[in-house]
């Protein structure tokens, strides 16, 4: 009986949590409207997430009749994570609070990840992040690291040293990084962890029926039904790189197109290899004409996926996302809905295409959400969403 009720408690704090960090603060007139609960269950949670030191208080909501209404907030600093993003090019690590403000970057970029390497930067790097953050390691609270699955395949397509690349096949990396990593360690795959950014921290985090493409050395994204990442039964959903574009030349699937890679490789071909144009400003006017010619492709591709994924789930949003900067972002969304209007929708609804909020940091702060969403949020029912 104890268990049910603590059971029961748990729930209906995170209940109340997930609505703030929804809401942005709320009242506990509101809390209790929204969740069904009674108000006195409501002023019990309310209190002890107050002594957890979960939320803060706001100004009192003055001009009502009766006692003035005070408004309730999380508190960032109640908590503070690691992000840690293992790339195909760059590892990022950061420290996101619990609002999901990034408190620190630090970032590194590499020809190939080995876990010889990875462990490298994060014993160099995390130090000097936890400086930044002004932070002791013994005050955050958990670590989340995103990769790729399966981070050894794919070689044919990127240029990986194979028996370095095979070192992760057998790698736990929450096992093995334990030592140098504040624990406790969840791991995710890196595009799902990007769309997790998204929901949990993210300017589209009100779009509960979504598709999210990050583009990125490779392409991948997630998916958000009914308010919540579907990771499906081995956690690859929103895995689109093998996607099947028709009449567009230089290969069969997004991938071929729709990826840096492949911008990579129309800049070698006009005489621009990687290590002159690989980009680390928020300029990428040196690229041109070539990235005019990638955005162009990229757009129609991803119009062609969008049109396949909107016949087997009826989406309302796509999110674009990127390691580029926002102009490119903003281009490409462009880019993707001038093509989309063009295509044969008939059967499908025609979702409304929407830039992401993060860029290249996305999937290094959606490592740290893991954290969030696992302990303070909820799975969204429909009772949470008619009441919403």
């Amino acid at each position: 009986m104890g268990s049910n009720q603590t059971s029961v408690r748990d729930h209906n704090e995170r209940l109340v949590l997930h609505l703030i960090r929804r809401h942005g603060v709320l009242t506990k007139a509101e809390a209790t409207r929204k969740t069904g609960l009674s108000a006195n269950a409501v002023s019990m949670i309310f209190r002890g997430l107050e002594q957890d030191n979960l939320l803060v208080r706001d100004a009192p909501l003055r001009g009502r009749i009766g006692q003035p209404s005070v408004p309730l907030r999380l508190n960032p600093d109640a908590r503070h994570y690691i992000g840690l993003k293992i790339g195909r090019r760059s590892f990022d690590i950061v420290v996101v609070d619990f609002c999901g403000a990034v408190r620190a970057r630090r970032s590194g970029v590499i020809d190939y990840p080995t876990p010889a390497n990875t462990r490298s930067f994060v014993k160099a790097e995390l130090p000097r992040l936890l400086r930044s953050a002004g932070l002791k390691r013994a005050q955050v609270a958990g670590t989340g690291i995103a990769m790729p699955t399966a981070i050894w395949e794919w070689l044919d397509d990127f240029k990986g040293a194979t028996p370095e690349m095979e070192a992760w096949r057998n790698f736990e990396a929450g096992q093995q990084l334990d030592d140098v990593l504040p624990g406790p360690i969840l791991v995710e795959n890196d595009a799902t962890a990007a769309c997790r950014a998204e929901w949990t921290f993210g300017k589209q985090s009100d779009r509960p029926d979504s598709i999210y493409f990050f583009v990125g050395t490779f392409i991948g994204g997630g998916i958000v039904l009914n308010g919540n990442v579907f990771k499906g039964c081995f956690g690859n959903s929103g895995g689109f790189g093998p996607l099947r574009i028709p009449d567009e030349p230089g290969g069969t699937r997004l991938i071929d197109h729709a990826s840096l890679m492949t911008l990579e490789r129309m800049l070698a071909a006009n005489g621009r290899p990687a290590e002159e144009w690989m980009p680390s400003s928020s300029d990428w006017g040196a690229l041109e004409p070539v990235l005019t010619d990638w955005i162009a492709r990229a757009g129609r591709s991803l119009a062609h996926a969008i049109v396949s994924t909107g016949a087997v789930i009826d989406f309302e949003h796509v999110i674009i996302d990127g390691a580029f900067p926002d102009a490119v972002r903003t281009r490409l969304r462009d880019m993707v809905e001038s093509h989309l209007h063009r295509l044969d929708t008939q059967g499908i609804s025609v979702p409304e295409i929407l830039p992401g909020s993060f860029g290249g940091a996305a999937r290094a702060i959606g490592a740290a959400a893991l954290h969030i969403t696992s302990r303070y949020m909820v799975e969204p029912d429909t009772s949470l969403r008619a009441r919403d």
